[in-house]
């Protein structure tokens, strides 16, 4: 299967009825020995992101979000602080910080190893999301790449998808491997007719080429930034089923 049918498949998996509030409970109470000790110097919350690897889920690399600072704005807007602690085999290697801006009640966190829609294993590349799991949400992606215990944030982006509509970015390398030199990005948009719930039109932007120099990764815009250079029209079982 493509990998652009399987991040398809995981966008439509992703859209499912909000969670109740024992639910989301549950799902953070989930902690390591070291996310609770981590506990001791004052942060407001910790959450254990989890790899997986071959799909399972890894018991020594994961990752510890620590929410460092809350506030909200005159209009309810909640911006996050989080620290992101990288630990491989069990041990600290790195920290990123990020700031999230319209945080919702309830987010959670995600993650992948490798630059598709499937876990690989010992990937240097980390793909990270923290939004509201349903439909109709907002997504805050992160792409990262450790390797040698040196730690960069390579990329950021939003998604959002609605019963197989949204946007969202798909990444391609040209060598195909675990860790290629260089690899490519584009933002790609599906919309439905205003006039035809059938139909829809895909569009295309921001086409971006990665190439590693040395241990840092540069990126460089290909195309016009916010503005389309392809766009189709098309039905949305053509446009999914070429995905």
């Amino acid at each position: 299967m493509k990998p652009q049918a399987l991040f398809i498949l995981f966008l439509l998996i992703g859209c499912q009825k909000p969670k109740s509030e024992s639910q989301i409970t549950n799902a953070s109470l989930t902690t390591t020995p070291e996310a609770i000790a981590v506990k001791e110097n004052n942060f407001l919350k910790t959450d254990t992101i989890s790899l997986a690897e071959d799909g399972e889920t890894s018991k020594s690399n994961y990752v510890l979000a620590h929410l460092l600072e809350q506030k909200a704005d005159k209009d309810s807007i909640v911006t996050a602080k989080y620290q992101l602690d990288f630990y491989l085999n069990k041990i600290k290697t790195n920290s990123s910080k990020i700031t999230i801006k319209g945080t919702d009640k309830g987010s959670e966190w995600g993650a992948i190893c490798g630059l598709g829609t499937e876990s690989i294993k010992s990937s240097p590349f980390i793909q990270i999301s923290f939004g509201y799991p349903a439909c109709g949400y907002t997504q805050n992606n992160y792409l990262y790449y450790l390797k040698n215990n040196d730690l960069q944030l390579v990329h950021e982006w939003y998604t959002m998808s609605d019963s197989g509509w949204g946007s969202w970015v798909e990444f391609e390398s040209p060598a195909q491997k675990a860790n290629p030199e260089s690899f490519y990005c584009k933002t790609v948009s599906f919309e439905p007719d205003d006039n035809d719930e059938n139909m829809g039109t895909v569009q295309h932007s921001d086409s971006i080429v990665f190439r590693l120099d040395g241990t840092h990764w540069k990126k460089q815009l290909l195309s016009k930034k916010d503005q389309t250079y392809f766009e189709k029209k098309m039905s949305f079982d053509d446009f999914h089923s070429i995905k």
